[in-house]
């Protein structure tokens, strides 16, 4: 794929080398064009050195070729980070005086733009407008992110990380579209990684879950204008998504009580946390031993579930009866029946309005980058989400979701 890498003139500037190397090591075509202001942030030679490309600003180099054209209009993919309030200023106004902005005006892909300033600047109304008329333009403008920002300020403002701007970016290229902001206003909880049952001071009873997809549908969720509160369990050491709030768990009884906390005024609830069906009845309070005094067998008691007890919630009034309550069912077909099979059963005992189903083992689903499943509708919908990456299946879902908030056609059971 042909990308196009922008910088702005920002202290953030230095994180687009890792964004660069994340392109280049998946094998695409890096051009990087960087403002001015930029170069004095990151130098010329680092830019062409992690691209393989040489890199210029202005217009008037390289005339022949006419490179203020010809770099848009060859371009599958353009991404901008950072993004300072200057630049999108300058973007949104249609202005062509550097080799950025002129490549902005030709390029008829997908644009992702990636803001990093003051928080000042990001809330002020100038900024506040020209996003917007980005937006209105189809270009998918990154929520940023909240913490550290110049100096001893924090707030809203921080460019994401790289990593997360290029899986971003990546689901762009793959839905070729922009993200809508479809979700404005809108509630969302989502759950996410493995729940651990303590044994003893050392050991528990887990999974392996990586979290993953539950990041990856809080990401879309948030980009999408939703307010996003992420129940994380334990997880791959995934850095926190950009905009959203993550409330941190560890055992299956203390997802429940986030999950019964934060569902009251939610609009939806995607349970996509891999919650541990059972625990140890008992936990030693010192570490079990080997010899005379270890036990025979562990005894396991059933924990709660957290999904048909939310959809019983619904129904008694306890949360919303709008509220579209999404589960996820990892299945493994046997002699009795396939995949499609358990996840229709536990759909209809589970009573919830949409089931994301995944085949697990052999590499699928848990501990990878891609994924690939069926969506369950309550209504007898069955679709095939397709295989892809985390971000897309994740985007498909949240399709959905907006789909059934939109038309209010989802259960609403009793």
């Amino acid at each position: 794929m042909r990308v196009v890498v922008g910088v702005g003139g920002g202290i953030a500037a230095y994180k687009s080398c890792s964004l660069i190397r994340s392109f280049t090591e998946n094998g695409d075509h890096v051009r990087v064009i960087p403002t001015e202001s930029a170069l004095e942030f990151v130098g010329r030679a680092t830019f062409e050195a992690l691209s393989g490309n040489p890199v210029h600003t202005g217009v008037f180099t390289d005339v022949p070729e006419v490179p203020h054209v010809r770099l848009g209009q060859e371009a599958e993919l353009v991404v901008v980070a950072p993004a300072t309030a200057d630049l999108i200023a300058r973007i949104a106004g249609g202005r062509a005086d550097d080799l950025l902005t002129a490549t902005l005006l030709t390029a008829r892909c997908p644009v992702v733009v990636a803001p990093a300033m003051h928080t000042e600047m990001w809330e002020h109304p100038a900024t506040v407008a020209n996003v917007a008329t980005l937006r209105s333009r189809g270009v998918t403008v990154i929520e940023p992110a909240s913490g550290r920002l110049t100096g001893r300020d924090t707030g809203a403002g921080r460019l994401p990380e790289p990593g997360e701007i290029h899986a971003l970016a990546m689901l762009l290229s793959e839905r070729a579209d922009a993200l809508p902001q479809d979700l404005t206003g809108r509630s969302v909880v989502v759950t996410a990684g493995g729940t651990r049952e303590p044994l003893d001071p050392v050991r528990f009873l887990g999974n392996r879950s990586s979290g993953k997809q539950g990041y990856a549908l809080a990401r879309v969720a948030a980009q999408r204008g939703a307010r996003v509160t992420l129940i994380a369990g334990f997880t791959a050491d995934l850095p926190d998504p950009a905009a959203v709030e993550v409330v941190r768990v560890r055992t299956a009884a203390d997802m429940q009580e986030a999950v019964r906390r934060h569902a009251v005024d939610a609009d939806a609830v995607v349970m996509a946390a891999a919650v541990a069906d059972f625990r140890p009845s008992s936990v030693a309070t010192s570490k079990i031993k080997k010899g005379a005094n270890e036990p025979d067998s562990i005894a396991l008691v059933r924990n709660d579930d957290i999904l048909a007890g939310l959809v019983e919630a619904r129904r008694d009034g306890e949360i919303e009866k709008s509220t579209v309550i999404v589960g996820f069912a990892a299945e493994t077909g046997d002699e009795h029946g396939d995949v499609l099979t358990y996840a229709r059963a536990k759909l209809h005992r589970k009573g919830c309005d949409l089931l994301v189903v995944n085949a697990v083992g052999d590499g699928k689903a848990f501990e990878v980058d891609h994924n690939d499943g069926w969506l369950l509708g309550a209504d007898g919908s069955e679709a095939a989400l397709g295989a892809g990456s985390k971000a897309l299946l994740a985007s498909r879902v949240v399709d959905a979701v907006t789909s059934v908030l939109s038309d209010g056609s989802h259960s609403n059971l009793g």
